[in-house]
């Protein structure tokens, strides 16, 4: 597919890594995916993998406080994968085959782009491993809907869409920050299925590591019991407050805090991570660069984490 038409595509590279091309052989890699096609409020969220591109530079030589590790020994940036910008099928037809060839070899980290793009990342993995995976879901909204505002698919029915496809074990999906407006069967289907939903008012006040140990547990026994599964990690901006993520298609008050978001992503690393996405960033909302910011930190913080493990070996 010709570039000709796709002025927003990224330039810059995460941390300033060298291109996978360059570097094929890297264990980590990172790729966006810059499609909107899909929001239902503010759009832009297209332009979110070079808006958290750019924030990454400042994290400088990117050697994590918590794990005293930097990831760009092991990282290598794909850019941002061909994809039509209008047709939502389409572009998931034209991004799953990308998808597989990059998660052959290395493990990835997405950047969006709207969440309709996390369901055909789901379903390369699937194929990949032959079995269902674990989910990590932060969020504000469930996204559990059966349409999209009368269309089949959208950013708000793909994880309805991945249990009944089967991509992931419903009692080893696991939602956190859940807390917009929605009908009971939206809102508890996670719940209804077998897995967990940990609301945004559940976790009011709780941000150290020992206030969240319920949490962390949950997530753990949930991936133990179903006999270790890979696990997916799927992060809407908005799960934060937009207080910290103001700039995203469809903020919701009352959210996560930072310190939460970290918190959990940094006592879990050490979990068999299949892959990442940070969506819904949109930067033309953003005051004074705090999402693209956090949304760099978070991405920074999982490729960290996975570097230490994969040192560890």
């Amino acid at each position: 597919m010709s570039d000709y038409g796709f002025a927003y595509l990224s330039s810059t590279t995460f941390m300033g890594a060298p291109r996978l091309a360059e570097a094929p052989e890297r264990p980590l890699g990172i790729a966006g995916v810059a499609y909107d096609g899909a929001v239902t409020n503010r759009p832009g969220a297209r332009f979110g993998p070079e808006a958290i591109r750019r924030a990454s530079l400042m994290l400088c030589d990117g050697i994590h406080p918590h794990f005293d590790i930097s990831p760009l020994d092991l990282l290598a940036d794909a850019g941002d994968l061909r994809t039509p910008n209008t047709s939502i099928e389409t572009m998931r037809a034209a991004l799953q085959p990308q998808v597989e060839n990059l998660i052959a070899q290395r493990r990835m980290c997405w950047l969006g782009g709207d969440h309709s793009i996390t369901l055909p990342l789901l379903r390369a993995y699937r194929k990949h491993y032959g079995r269902p995976l674990a989910l990590l879901h932060f969020d504000a909204h469930c996204d559990t809907w059966v349409d999209h505002f009368g269309e089949p698919s959208g950013h708000g029915t793909w994880v309805y869409e991945a249990i009944t496809e089967g991509l992931i074990d419903p009692k080893a999906t696991v939602q956190v920050g859940i807390r917009s407006a929605g009908v009971r069967e939206a809102r508890e289907y996670v719940n209804d299925m077998g897995g967990k939903v940990w609301t945004a008012r559940m976790l009011r006040g709780l941000e150290k590591p020992d206030e969240l140990q319920p949490v962390i547990a949950d997530i753990r026994r949930r991936v133990a019991a179903q006999g270790n599964l890979p696990i997916y990690l799927s992060c809407d901006i908005d799960c934060l407050d937009p207080a910290f993520a103001p700039g995203t298609g469809t903020p919701e008050p009352g959210g996560l805090t930072s310190n939460q978001v970290l918190t959990l992503i940094e006592e879990l690393a050490d979990l068999d991570w299949a892959g990442m996405d940070c969506v819904e960033v949109a930067p033309a909302y953003d005051h004074a660069e705090l999402t693209v910011n956090m949304a760099a930190n978070i991405t920074w913080a999982w490729l960290c984490g996975q570097s230490a493990r994969l040192l560890r070996g």
